[in-house]
């Protein structure tokens, strides 16, 4: 058996580092940046703890860009090095320098320093053909100038070219990375990544971050204004937020930040990746998708956590059991604000349905410990020819109810013959409109659910919703929408109403019609054209399923014409001695209720149009193939 120490070729490291340390050579500016934070983040607490005397001075950190001699440098007036720091810290790679001094005063802001790997510095050489560092330390010691071309070879000496405390980093830029001696270049990357850190970082002359972001205060200390102006700086083209939600957890994990709900206009308008993860007020990334639930990915505003396992070059998370503990916990957090403006400002909540709407349905089809939670203020708007009836309990003055509220208002009549709610919708009220007059002429309430989401959310809560089932308000006649036996009888006779079948007997291309003579009310339209409702969904996912689903969405249509033999249309149909008349006269029936279920299109709507012409003008004129 044999035991020993791995080795490292230092000749190999740094064309590695140079490399592949970061996957984008920018995030140089945002560590050299971050180490100048740390380090004046070290004086302040050692200035806290008696260490460091007298006043610290102006302690921001500066970026400076010489184009003519090709070179950047990154100064603060922090701690500063010694000598022997220099050799501990700059000459070893992957310790950190950070990680020693949070062990060292732990329980002294701990959470203020940012380094962790002890690699940042070395991602300089990415873009440098040489590095130079000056620096001093807060220790009554001379300052040492330490200088490395990108080999193990290094140079140290103690210089007077740094007469205050603090470090000056000097990059020479080299050939392949000139675009970083651009001014828009150096500015962008760090407004990108540097713009909360908690130290004023100025490039040239001006200041380019807030160093109190608003997510590092107090809610009691701010007012909605507060918030607004923030969620402006965040995203100066938006609308203004619906609401917002302020996170500030310091157990079991640490996590601050600020979550606003957008205003959603139209559903082509959502985007995602608007949340910003910061760790330490520096930007990490705005691919969020493993710490905030699939579902509130349409959220926008910031989120930060000194807890959040990053990998090396701080781009993505790792895996860890804090990213489930911080997804479930923001999870709750809404869900729990949500329930809260609903309780509270019912009348508000109800008119930002439109918007909250999404979030709330994607929650609840995603995520089983939020639907437990968003059954109590999840609410489904009435379709507009619905005058408001309130079940019990419902207060409001608007067209809105809960599933309960939903309940106790119609579960008296709208219950199917296993004991089931109906719970009938309309997916376009303009459109559907006579189907929801003659549901409403019943007393049955309809509700609507016309977005991009809904068809899912209806199949998802079927599932989810005990004793529920869907029915769009087109999918049958009024009377048989709930199961009812009750219905009318014809007053045709058997041989009327086989006479009348034939009539109806119609060949369409594109649709298979279903006829069936039924006794309707005489005030109900003479001929309804439904489509099944399980038939029409399987069509509907169809349209959306790929080249597989293409070939189903392709086969004809399944459509039910109920003709009412109790209409006084059909007195005159039936005594018209004109066969031909006759047969346009009720395929003008049949294709004014396709019409209405958007039905009839190309050559049938042309025909349509020519037939009710010819009718008006008293001629018989056929154009069409109907099967006596």
């Amino acid at each position: 058996m044999q035991t020993g120490s791995i080795r490292v070729q230092t000749e190999n490291i740094f064309p590695i580092i140079k490399k592949f340390l970061y996957s984008d050579h920018e995030i140089f500016l945002r560590e050299l940046v971050s180490n100048a934070v740390d380090a004046t983040q070290k004086l302040k607490t050692l200035s806290s703890i008696g260490e460091v005397k007298g006043e610290l001075g102006d302690l921001k950190v500066t970026v400076k860009l010489d184009k003519e001699a090709g070179t950047l440098t990154i100064s603060d007036h922090g701690v500063g090095m010694t000598a022997e720091e220099v050799e501990k810290y700059i000459n070893q790679v992957a310790f950190s320098g950070a990680e020693e001094f949070v062990q060292k005063y732990k329980g002294q802001n701990e959470n203020a320093i940012i380094g962790k790997f002890g690699l940042g510095f070395y991602s300089a050489f990415m873009v440098s053909s040489k590095v130079e560092v000056f620096t001093k330390s807060f220790k009554d010691v001379a300052a040492v100038r330490w200088e490395c071309d990108g080999s193990p070879e290094y140079f140290l000496e103690e210089t007077t070219a740094r007469t205050e405390r603090g470090t000056d980093i000097v990059l020479h830029v080299d050939a392949d990375s000139k675009e970083f001696l651009e001014d828009d270049r150096l500015k962008g990357i760090l407004t990108r990544f540097c713009k909360f850190l908690p130290v004023a970082i100025y490039y040239g002359d001006e200041q380019i971050n807030n160093t109190q972001p608003l997510w590092v205060k107090k809610p009691s200390e701010l007012t909605s204004q507060d918030y607004q102006d923030f969620y402006k700086e965040l995203y100066p083209f938006s609308d203004a937020p619906l609401f917002w939600i302020h996170l500030n957890v310091d157990y079991p994990f640490n996590l601050t930040g600020v979550l606003y709900f957008p205003k959603i206009k139209q559903s082509y308008e959502i985007q995602k990746d608007k949340i910003q993860l910061y760790c330490n007020q520096v930007f990490v990334t705005d691919e969020v998708k493993d710490i905030v639930p699939e579902f509130l990915m349409l959220l926008h505003g910031v989120i930060d956590s000194p807890d959040i396992p990053l990998n090396v070059s701080r781009s993505y998370l790792q895996g860890d059991p804090n990213v489930k503990k911080i997804n479930s916990h923001i999870t709750k957090k809404v869900a729990d604000k949500l329930d809260e403006l609903f309780r509270n400002e019912r009348k508000e909540f109800e008119e930002k349905w439109e918007s909250l709407g999404l979030f709330v349905k994607y929650g609840m089809m995603t995520d089983d410990k939020f639907l437990e939670k968003a059954n109590k203020f999840h609410i489904l708007k009435a379709a507009p020819s619905n005058s408001p009836r309130g079940g019990e309990g419902n207060t409001s003055l608007s067209q809105f109810y809960t599933l309960d509220e939903y309940k106790a208002a119609a579960e008296v009549l709208q219950k199917d013959k296993n004991g089931k709610l109906v719970l009938l919708y309309t997916t376009n009220a303009v459109e559907q409109n006579t189907f929801i007059k003659a549901a409403d002429a019943k007393e049955y309430i309809v509700v609507l659910l016309d977005t991009m989401i809904d068809p899912s959310f209806i199949s998802h809560m079927e599932m989810k919703w005990e004793n529920v089932v869907f029915r769009r308000v087109d999918a049958d006649i009024a009377d048989n929408l709930i199961d009812k036996q009750d219905e009318l009888k014809s007053v045709l006779s058997e041989e009327e109403e086989k006479k009348l079948k034939e009539l109806f007997n119609i060949q369409l291309t594109d649709l298979h019609l279903n006829v069936e003579v039924k006794g309707l009310s005489p005030d109900a339209p003479p001929i309804v054209a439904t489509r099944p409702e399980m038939m029409r969904r399987m069509k509907e996912m169809a349209h959306m399923s790929g080249p597989m689903g293409s070939f189903y969405a392709s086969m004809p249509d399944e459509v039910e014409l109920t003709v009412n033999g109790n209409h006084k249309v059909y007195q005159s149909v039936l005594k018209e001695t004109n066969a031909t008349k006759a047969k346009e006269m009720v395929h003008n029936l049949a294709d004014l209720a396709l019409l209405s279920q958007g039905l009839l299109k190309g050559n049938h709507l042309t025909e349509f149009i020519d037939r009710s012409v010819a009718l008006m003008q008293g001629e018989a004129k056929s154009s069409i193939i109907i099967e006596a």
